[in-house]
Order: C-alpha cells, then sequence, then structure tokens
C-alpha cells in the first residue's frame, strides 16, 4: 500500500512500472517519498508562518494544507516530466528551468522553519529592538510635549524666583533697619532715628508687597503645577498607548528582518539542506542511467508517434485520392449533354423570371 502510494508520489506510469524490476520501482518509490515529505516540510513551515501571522491555528493548519499540495504537485509535475536523454548536457538544459523552480521553492520552504529554529535569537534580537524603539518613542512623545511643558516650568520658575527675589529683597531692609538701631551701619548712631524709620517703612512697604506678590502668584502657580501633572499625564498616556503596538512587532517581517542580523552561515546550511531536499529526485533522475522504465516510456512514445505519423499520412493519401477521383468525375458529367440542355433551360427560366420581376418593378414606379 505504501509502495502504492509513493509510485503514485513520483508521477510515474504505475501500469507500465509494473511490468518492470522490482530494482526499477525501488527507485520510483525513492523519488516519490521524496516528493511527498518535500510537501510535508512545506506543510510545517508555511503553517508557522501563518500562525505567526494570524496567531490561528485554524487558518494556518488549512492554508498549510493548501500550500503543501501545491508544493507536492509542483515537485511531481517536475520529476514526471523529465526525460532520460543520451546526453548528460542536454537532460541539464531541459531540467534547468525545474531547477531553479526547486531552489525557490526551497528558499520559501526553507525560511519559516529557520525562524523557527532560531526563534529564542530572533526573540533576543526583537527585544533589543522593542527597547530601542521603546526609547525612541518616549523621546519623540517628550519632543512633541516638551515645549508646551517647558513654557509651563518656566512660568513656574519665574513666578517662584520673583518671590524669591521680594523675599531676599525684604530679608535686606530687615537687615538694614535693625542694623541701623544697633548703630553698626548707616549713620551708626544707636537708637530708632529718622532714618531707622525710613528704614523701617521701607521694610513693611516690601513685606506687603511680598505678601501680595504670594498671595496672587499662589493660585497662578497652583493652575500652572496643575497643568504640568496634566501634561505629564498625557505624555505618559501617550507612551502608554503606544507600548501595544511596539510589544506586537514580532511579525513574520520582523522576524525575517531579525533573522537577517543573525549570523548568516548557520541559515545558509539549512537553506542548503532543504535545497538538496527539493532537488534530490531531479538530480538523481538525472544522474542515474537509463532504466527498463525509461526505454520501455521511450518505446510507447515513440511507438504513438510512429502510429499518429502513419495515421496522419493515411489521411493526406486518402485526400489526395478523394480529389482525383472527384475531378475525373466532374469531368465526366461536364461532358455530358443531357446535363447541359437541363442546365441550359433552368438558366433560360431564370432569366425569364429576373425579366418579368425587372418590369413589374418599373410599371409599379411610374
Amino acid at each position: 500500500m505504501l509502495k502504492r502510494f509513493f509510485i503514485l508520489c513520483s508521477g510515474a506510469d504505475s501500469e507500465l512500472l509494473d511490468s518492470c524490476s522490482e530494482g526499477e520501482q525501488t527507485k520510483y518509490v525513492g523519488i516519490g517519498a521524496t516528493v511527498f515529505f518535500t510537501a510535508v516540510m512545506a506543510f510545517l513551515a508555511s503553517a508557522y508562518a501563518l500562525f505567526t501571522v494570524f496567531d490561528n491555528p485554524y487558518y494556518a493548519v488549512a492554508f498549510g494544507v493548501v500550500w503543501a499540495l501545491l508544493i507536492f504537485n509542483l515537485d511531481r509535475f517536475i520529476v514526471s516530466t523529465i526525460r532520460k536523454r543520451d546526453n548528460l548536457w542536454a537532460e541539464f538544459l531541459q531540467a534547468s528551468p525545474r531547477i531553479i523552480l526547486a531552489m525557490i521553492i526551497a528558499v520559501v520552504i526553507s525560511k519559516p522553519l529557520e525562524i523557527k529554529i532560531f526563534e529564542k535569537e530572533i526573540n533576543t534580537v526583537l527585544l533589543k529592538e522593542k527597547n530601542a524603539m521603546a526609547i525612541a518613542n518616549k523621546n519623540q512623545v517628550t519632543n512633541y510635549f516638551k515645549s508646551d511643558v517647558a513654557k509651563n516650568q518656566s512660568e513656574i520658575d519665574s513666578l517662584k524666583s520673583s518671590i524669591k527675589a521680594k523675599e531676599k529683597q525684604v530679608s535686606d531692609l530687615y537687615q538694614s533697619y535693625i542694623t541701623e538701631a544697633e548703630g553698626t551701619t548707616g549713620t551708626k548712631k544707636m537708637g530708632k532715628g529718622p532714618i531707622y524709620k525710613e528704614k523701617r517703612e521701607a521694610h513693611d512697604l516690601a513685606l506687603r508687597q511680598l505678601d501680595s506678590l504670594k498671595a496672587s502668584s499662589a493660585k497662578v502657580i497652583a493652575e500652572k503645577e496643575a497643568k504640568a501633572k496634566t501634561l505629564q499625564a498625557d505624555l505618559d498616556k501617550k507612551v502608554a498607548d503606544t507600548k501595544p503596538i511596539i510589544d506586537s512587532f514580532d511579525g513574520l517581517m520582523a522576524r525575517i528582518n531579525a533573522l537577517g542580523k543573525l549570523p548568516w552561515l548557520p541559515s545558509f546550511f539549512i537553506m542548503l539542506l532543504f535545497l538538496a531536499i527539493e532537488t534530490s529526485p531531479i538530480i538523481a533522475k538525472m544522474l542515474s542511467p537509463k532504466g527498463e522504465y525509461d526505454f520501455k516510456l521511450e518505446d510507447n512514445d515513440v511507438t504513438l508517434k510512429t502510429i499518429i505519423e502513419q495515421n496522419n499520412h493515411q489521411r493526406t493519401l486518402q485526400k489526395q485520392t478523394d480529389a482525383e477521383i472527384y475531378n475525373r468525375v466532374y469531368a465526366d458529367i461536364r461532358e455530358e449533354k443531357e446535363l447541359f440542355e437541363y442546365k441550359r433551360k433552368k438558366a433560360k427560366e431564370l432569366l425569364e423570371l429576373q425579366a418579368d420581376a425587372f418590369s413589374d418593378k418599373q410599371k409599379n414606379v411610374m
């Protein structure tokens, strides 16, 4: 049962192969098994590739089956259409388009499996890229809010600086009138004289101005600080909203790009392995000598071609013979007097009818 299935996979004529030796049948069983297992590998590769895209096992399996059947049909067609020739170079020219197609199929099949084999290494590369993207995204969002945040903070700092400057002025005036009373500065006369009173009044005025400035600035500073918190909240929300997009940056294209950033040699050898698997039926058929099946297949082809050529030749001769016979028949009929008189009579009647019809038409017009 398994043998019959693999012969079916090889694309060989099972009835013709049954008449061949056991060794010849074994060769085509091996070719069919290679075609079948290549389709299995294609199913695994395509199913995994689609699973990374849709994250749905049902879609992945359905597409994997379709892709495996497509690859199976192509491989079976490639192997079954190669004919053994006496010249190896002629065989190579015949098989070269199929070899190129097999190479393309091997690359397509191997890439998803490479992604699965090097999954841990790819995840490491993706993690670094995600971290870099997160940092770049945060910097970009921060730059977007930077002008508003900086302007708001500048206004808060300006108000606080004004209060500090006023506090320093009040402190300096306080120190001035105290030292004036002590007689250590200014007039250097101890006691509360006219200068002391002037300095004390200046201090009291500055103190009242400070209190007024604090009262007026407190509300503004509170509003500015609340706005700063709102801006920071908006910034954090913007970063949080983009985080899921960055976290989901692990699709098929991202993984293929990450695979390209890994050392190329292991991936190259895996691709060579699949290339060898995909082209092995073709190479095996090219390198193997002409077998019993090939001779019988060639004999059937030559026999069918000969029969078709004979039939075509017979049809051509029959056509030529019939043409010659009918030429002679019509030549004899042309000499018959009775037939001439009959044709002459009918032609005369036809001309009379045409003349009568033309005359009636002219009368109707007049």
